[in-house]
């Protein structure tokens, strides 16, 4: 790429490709991003168990991991859209910040001495790894020809699927080599604590890798990255948007008091607080006194492109069955197919072992996927591609409820790892080439809002409808977000082109 100074932002479509080994270059921090999230993913319900959670408690408890999300990607965007630094570019300086953060979090999550401190950890732990992963999607977007594209988000998708198949085996492959995987009630293994080290050294080691061997296009000199300028906006009506806003508020309200009068899960509270917050925004911004980041951020939700909203919604059902998989599979593989429930015993440690296999399993899938899907849209077109391979996963989510054997749940892993891949890959693909380029960064960020609402849905009324009509068992919260996957698959075929 030519160096700093010398290329504008003007068109995208007159940037020159770029080669194989550049490609790798700028996607290569992704795998350390992702052996930290596949760490978290795999581990974290583990760690909250080991220090005394109740399973009813752990949506509650990861609820971090999404709220995180919600707020640091849309500002982190916002903030790189208008960043320049000599030496580091636009987005690059998020990414140095996100990786020390991370992996500093990563050292000391596995040494919590109490829940409370997990908890608080995975706040960290997650704002950090969002600080460095958000602007990696704005970047490949910046870099390449929309022809690109495709290729740019599908070796993303390689690189996660690789830091992600090692990250989530090192528990299981550390007992192997004889590194104890029990420990005294309240203490987290110390196959897990090495694990966490080797991933804070991976990441910040990946990270780095794309730092110093990637370069960025400069500002426009028409346009300024570090001005406050941006591409015009449509305008809004703000009689309709005070009329929503009232409405999600009263709305919101309405279900707060509900559940407090009728004493329901507290879980729920997520939900009815944050419609009654959006409603406030949505009236805010309505009365044209909105102002700031947040004025402009909410400004460009509510005025997003027509197919960012179609994709949202698949976006939706997608993600709330991967947030499904991520909190339930550790306690349904545990007390289903190994059938322990004791934290401290060696059934329920070899499960919480075998489950780190299995989020593997489907992040080596989705390596050979993400090879795949290229030649899959080049033939099937991009929606129909997605509908084939969130079919799959949705089919490998629920056969969990159909498997006895643990061992034959690693063919359930290959559908969950084609629908991974193409999560990963083909929503950022369709949508980049509808964003306009000065906003890339705060776009990008407000797409994370569809991946984060639906956690926080899953993170409210997951534990509420299992205690109601599952007696409280988790294998069936792995089956709802299979058919949500499916849901999403079909969906994806109602996304226009034009």
């Amino acid at each position: 790429m030519a160096s700093s100074g010398t290329l504008s932002h003007a068109s995208a479509n007159d940037r020159p490709a770029l080669s194989f080994w550049q490609i790798w270059n700028m996607c290569f921090g992704f795998l350390g991003i992702q052996f930290g999230f596949a760490l978290q993913n795999s581990n974290v319900s583990r760690i909250f168990e080991t220090l005394g959670a109740a399973k009813d408690d752990i949506p509650m408890l990861w609820i971090a991991a999404p709220l995180t999300g919600l707020l640091v990607q849309p500002i982190v965007g916002y903030l790189s859209d208008r960043t320049w630094h000599p030496l580091l570019g636009r987005r690059r300086p998020y990414f140095l910040i996100g990786a020390v953060l991370s992996s500093l979090a990563l050292i000391a999550m596995p040494n919590s001495p109490a829940l409370w401190i997990a908890a608080g950890l995975l706040w960290v732990l997650d704002a950090s790894i969002n600080i460095t992963m958000e602007p990696f999607r704005a970047f490949v977007a910046d870099q390449l020809p929309p022809r690109q594209r495709a290729t740019g988000y599908s070796m993303q998708s390689f690189f996660i699927g690789i830091g992600a198949v090692v990250a989530s085996l090192l528990p299981w492959l550390l007992t192997l080599a004889g590194v104890p995987n029990t420990a005294p009630e309240g203490v987290v293994p110390d196959n897990v604590r090495y694990a966490f080290y080797a991933g804070a050294v991976v990441l910040f080691t990946a990270v780095m890798w794309t730092i110093v061997g990637s370069r960025e296009y400069p500002p426009d000199v028409h346009a300024p990255a570090t001005s406050a300028a941006a591409p015009s906006s449509p305008s809004i009506d703000g009689a309709r948007a005070r009329a929503q806003g009232r409405l999600l508020l009263a709305l919101g309200v309405a279900a707060t008091a509900a559940i407090t009068g009728f004493g329901l899960e507290r879980d729920l509270y997520v939900l009815s607080v944050g419609i009654a917050v959006y409603g406030a925004l949505l009236w805010w911004l309505g009365t044209g006194s909105a102002f700031g980041m947040a004025g402009e951020i909410m400004h460009d939700l509510y005025t997003m492109p027509n197919r960012m909203r179609q994709l949202a919604v698949v976006q939706f059902f997608s993600w709330f069955a991967l947030f499904a998989m991520w909190i339930y599979t550790n306690s349904t593989v545990t007390a289903v197919h190994f059938g322990a429930t004791d934290a401290t015993s060696r059934a329920y440690n070899d499960g919480a072992d075998w489950v780190g296999v299995l989020f593997a399993a489907y992040n080596g899938f989705a390596a050979i996927a993400a090879i795949l899907i290229p030649f899959m849209v080049k033939r099937y077109g991009a929606r129909l591609s997605h509908l084939i391979n969130l079919s799959l996963g949705g089919l490998g989510l629920i056969s969990f409820y159909l498997i006895d054997d643990p061992q034959w749940l690693l063919l359930s892993m290959v559908g969950v790892g084609f629908a991974w891949a193409s999560i990963l890959s083909l929503p950022y693909a369709l949508l980049a080439d509808c964003l306009p380029a000065g906003k890339m960064g705060v776009y990008m960020g407000i797409f994370n809002f569809f991946i984060v609402i639906p956690q926080l849905v899953a993170a409210s009324i997951l534990g509420f409808v299992l205690t109601t009509f599952f007696d409280g068992q988790p294998i069936f919260a792995l089956v709802m977000g299979g058919f949500s996957m499916l849901v999403a698959g079909v969906l994806a075929l109602n996304v226009k082109l034009d």
